[in-house]
């Protein structure tokens, strides 16, 4: 089995809210490792909200606003590979620009030797062009992959028919179409991503992170969220 995982910065920065913190994750460590001993292949996309939302700022320009997004995620996959290594996984960055020694260059090919050697692969840097997100960046890597699945580690445990921050009669759906999602804009993945997964069926599992075992419990079947069918 082949997985990809998405990682929101703000649910790796925990109560700090910005930044790191490291019992987080080191327990999203702890889970993706007993995941890869068992055999699954496991490729990783992180946000950069725990550092930089450029979309607040009207004051710099949006295509240097995206490329410092870009460099977030870098900063993140770094960090974040160096606690899966502290655990006794061997991991490898892919960027779609050189990064000189930090990372590789992504290719399809160099993926796929990194999954069959075991290793654990951070996709840093988005889509390496301004205008898309990591959604988009996600979807097209799960895509690029062949990965069987999408799981979306959120700091909200599923998706709602109305912000349940707001609506505390917010309904959380077990089970919802990719089509129904854009419909009623839900807004899961933003639409480019959604466009994606639904050309390319890959099914998505949204859950909260920070309940316990919630990846190795996404990544059965068998866990406390919704799954998004394309």
């Amino acid at each position: 089995m082949r997985i990809l995982l998405k990682l929101s910065g703000e649910a790796l920065a925990g109560p700090n809210k910005t930044g790191f913190h490291e019992k987080t994750v080191r327990g999203v460590a702890l889970q993706v490792k007993e995941l890869v001993d068992n055999g699954t292949q496991v490729g990783i996309v992180i946000g950069g909200g725990n550092f930089w939302r450029g979309r607040t700022s009207e004051n710099i320009d949006r295509v240097k606003a995206d490329q410092i997004g870009m460099l977030a995620t870098i900063m993140n996959c770094i960090y974040v590979s160096e606690i899966f290594r502290s655990v006794g996984m061997n991991t490898n960055i892919l960027t779609p620009f050189e990064c000189g020694s930090f990372t590789k260059l992504f290719s399809k090919d160099r993926a796929n030797k990194y999954f069959e050697k075991g290793m654990v692969v951070f996709f840093a840097g988005g889509t390496g062009h301004p205008y898309f997100s990591t959604d988009t960046g996600a979807a097209l890597r799960a895509i690029e992959i062949e990965a069987d699945v999408m799981l979306l580690a959120k700091a909200i445990d599923g998706v709602y028919d109305s912000d349940p921050a707001t609506n505390p009669d917010a309904k959380r759906y077990d089970t919802i179409s990719i089509d129904d999602v854009v419909a009623q804009n839900l807004q899961v993945v933003d639409m480019t991503a959604s466009i994606m997964v639904k050309e390319n069926h890959i099914p998505m599992r949204v859950f909260a992170l920070q309940e316990e075992n919630s990846i190795i419990k996404a990544a059965s079947g068998e866990f406390n969220g919704t799954t998004v069918t394309a």
